[in-house]
């Protein structure tokens, strides 16, 4: 990051940077020593105009809508990957769906090499779309492509495929680039809007996120439970996913109703008067001065998501209890969405609402890349627990199913914690008309981690 620039904080944030109240303070001295009836005049906070003049959040139903739609953001995705008993039992070999396949039991690192390339094409796309093409549409329609791939999801979970594997296979894969090109498109803008509001808001949204991961863990914890088979149990699932979509899209057409929404949404207009009259405003956002202000942050928050999908679900969803062969519900049904889904996701939501109260280390410390590289270690602390099956590594060096679960938290927390800060801080370092831009350059290393971070899945998985 340029360090021979003050961070200036956007008109929009709450994030003041240290020193910058002193440092204005101090101007403001100055001038009045150089003009003596500045005595006279009324004093003018340096505070930002839409901090100090702002309608307040009635009910915190704004928080709640974009707490709302984060959760919508990372449903498809989550749904996806969790539902795994589900997709072994229709990729199975064996008629009565008891046997396994290369199709199943590889079938997470498929699924995340799917989403990679979608989410990024996406992602370039939607920066290139962001003065173009309205928020509402970009929003609106990448949500109805989610709702209606999730449909026709929802109806073949009572079609019997064994005839047709393959093209269930294939059209697993395609719905699942299809869902996460629009989730991203979807994802991105949201987070740009956010960019307007103050940090509370974007922060609303990156916790809704964790949310949805843990609300999904739980659903598929629910439904092994009380559902009779696993097409009843996928059933309830997706059609929990279909439900919440149609809330995501109700939410979002409601935002517009509330002035505190309504008075940062418009007030983008007016970051920069007679921009929008210029030939260039009205197509490409300007990358360079995005990267030199944000490049680091953006650098954090692709590493922080790599180490995750690194070994998150391909590598921690395979980890077995050591017990399993006592028979034991524990052991068998219920150890993989409890040890590897649902403390990975309370972990993540923990980490990322922690974000709300502190802010350490800040958007310009060297500590924030540090902490992040550290976390490369759990990506052998996860490959040698009892992961199976093991071709290549035969040795096993945490023999117990506690370590999976403490590393499985450790994971979660990390990545909620170090991965928010940097999102919410891009915004806020660049000036408010770059921000709903700068808000979609850092959802585009997110998912650009994702999808280093699905790659390197996959070799990971066929070298252990």
């Amino acid at each position: 990051m340029d360090r021979t620039e003050s961070v200036q904080p956007s008109v929009n944030s709450s994030y003041l940077p240290p020193g910058y109240d002193e440092q204005s303070s101090i101007e403001d001295e100055e001038d009045e020593d150089a003009s003596p009836s500045a005595a006279l005049l009324p004093k003018v906070s340096s505070a930002p105009l839409a901090v100090r003049y702002s309608p307040e959040d009635s009910y915190f139903l704004v928080y709640l809508i974009f707490f709302v739609m984060g959760v919508g953001s990372l449903l498809p995705w989550n749904f996806f990957i969790t539902a795994k008993h589900y997709w072994h039992y229709k990729l199975s070999n064996s008629s009565d769906h008891s046997g396994h396949s290369g199709l199943s039991d590889y079938f997470e690192s498929y699924v995340t090499l799917a989403s990679a390339g979608p989410s990024v094409f996406c992602l370039i796309l939607n920066y290139f779309l962001v003065n173009r093409l309205s928020a509402n549409v970009r929003i609106l329609s990448s949500l109805v492509v989610m709702l209606l791939v999730f449909v026709v999801t929802t109806v073949l979970v009572k079609v019997d495929v064994s005839e047709h594997r393959m093209e269930f296979f294939a059209g697993t894969l395609a719905s699942v680039a299809v869902v996460s090109g629009a989730s991203n498109v979807f994802c991105g803008s949201v987070f740009g809007i956010s960019g307007y509001f103050p940090m509370r808001i974007s922060q609303a949204l990156i916790s809704g996120q964790a949310m949805g991961g843990t609300l999904t863990a739980v659903a598929s914890i629910v439904t092994l439970s009380v559902a009779e088979d696993v097409t009843s149990n996928a059933l309830a699932y997706f059609l929990t996913a279909d439900v919440f979509i149609l809330i995501c899209i109700t939410s979002y057409l409601l935002l517009p109703k509330f002035a505190y929404s309504r008075h940062y949404m418009l007030g983008k207009s007016c970051a920069r008067p007679g921009a929008l009259t210029e030939d260039h405003a009205a197509t490409v956002p300007p990358l360079q001065p995005i990267i030199r202000k944000a490049g680091i942050l953006g650098f954090c928050v692709f590493y922080v998501f790599f180490i995750t999908i690194s070994v998150f679900p391909t590598i921690s969803s395979g980890i077995q209890s050591v017990n399993a062969d006592s028979g034991s519900p524990w052991t068998t049904t219920y150890f993989v969405p409890l040890t590897s889904f649902l403390l990975y996701n309370v972990g993540d939501f923990c980490g990322r609402q922690a974000t709300a109260w502190v802010q350490i280390p800040g958007p310009t410390s060297r500590v924030l890349p540090a902490l992040v590289l550290c976390r490369s270690v759990m990506v052998p602390l996860l490959m040698f627990c009892n992961y199976q099956p093991r071709d290549h590594l035969h040795t096993v060096l945490f023999p117990s199913d506690v370590y999976p679960v403490i590393f499985n938290c450790l994971l979660g927390l990390s990545n909620g914690y170090l991965g928010t800060l940097p999102m919410i801080y891009g915004p806020k370092v660049v000036p408010r008309e770059q921000a709903e831009a700068t808000g979609v350059v850092m959802s585009f290393f997110l998912s650009l981690g994702l999808a280093a971070g699905s790659a390197c899945s996959v070799l990971i998985v066929h070298n252990i």
